[in-house]
């Protein structure tokens, strides 16, 4: 059975007549998109598009999918429709916060299903870095939020009425200029090996990557760079220039557009586990359509 999501991805491209065009109203970036493509060629045992210089067209297999998903995407929007009438899904506002990584890899497909299942639904999505979505779905700001915990750290319990849904477990990575020594090779990296490094310290102060920080000193890295920032653009770009190395989500290091090297560590140890913030039984119905597509989307994005 094919997945929806990739289903109007091709009919998007078939539509657009380009990757990169298709991905700009889809929500999606184009290596995203690219990826789901890629997965669902894999399904269909066959190629679907041919890319040249100016876009992508269709093959003759991608034809006949697109005629079909075309079909089926109809009948799911009808089915949507008239299942947001019986649960009450046809107005309101849903206010959504989310941080930048998956704000830009993963959420936008996903609010677009939202959005095609219920069209009615006013959308408001406000930028938090973790933990600070938390503390919003606490004080009612918002209806959920995706937030992150890194290990090794302390996770921080949240607050009363407040429950954490985890939707996505992704290893940390280390992250070279390329060519680095420390790319060299497929296999997994002693942590060890990272003794006297010159390490690109990503926001020691914050309270979820403290513990990373702690261990990564521990193993005998010494911080080159102090890189004051709550996002990894700006880490990756240090890197990739050659000022030194870093630990990053392995979203973070397959979605940057800089040139890196990258190894996975030993022990495994280093994680990142991304939850949604909501408030249980007290979320409205539109919250709970949402966690329902978010648990489906963040499997498939992984």
């Amino acid at each position: 059975m094919y997945d929806p999501v990739r289903l109007a991805a091709l009919v998007a491209v078939a539509e657009a007549g380009s990757i990169t065009r298709a991905a700009g109203r889809l929500g999606y970036t184009a290596p995203a998109l690219s990826q789901q493509l890629a997965k669902l060629e894999r399904e269909a045992g066959a190629p679907l598009l041919v890319r040249h210089h100016r876009g992508a067209r269709l093959t003759a297999a991608g034809e006949v999918l697109v005629a079909r998903a075309r079909r089926v995407l109809d009948e799911m929007e009808r089915a949507r429709h008239e299942l947001a009438l019986l649960n009450g899904l046809t107005g309101g506002r849903l206010r959504v916060g989310t941080f930048t990584t998956v704000g830009i890899h993963l959420l936008p497909p996903v609010l677009s299903a939202f959005r095609r299942a219920h069209p009615d639904v006013e959308l408001a999505v406000t930028e938090y870095e973790p933990p600070r979505g938390v503390a919003a779905v606490a004080a009612g700001q918002v209806d959920l939020a995706l937030t992150h915990a890194y290990e090794p750290a302390g996770a921080e319990p949240p607050p009363t009425g407040v429950f954490l849904e985890p939707l996505l477990v992704e290893e940390l990575v280390l992250v070279t200029a390329p060519g680095h020594v420390l790319a060299e090779g497929s296999g997994r990296l002693a942590v060890a090996e990272l003794a006297d490094q010159p390490l690109i310290s990503s926001a020691p102060a914050h309270p979820a990557r403290r513990g990373v920080e702690g261990a990564l000193r521990e193993a005998g890295a010494r911080p080159a760079v102090v890189c004051e920032s709550p996002g990894y653009a700006l880490v990756c770009a240090l890197v990739s220039a050659g000022l030194g190395v870093a630990v990053v989500p392995e979203m973070v290091a397959a979605m940057d557009p800089a040139p890196l090297g990258v190894r996975l560590l030993e022990p495994a140890a280093f994680r990142r586990t991304i939850s949604v913030a909501h408030r249980g039984d007290e979320s409205g119905p539109a919250a709970q359509s949402l966690r329902a597509l978010l648990r489906g989307g963040f499997g498939r994005g992984a």
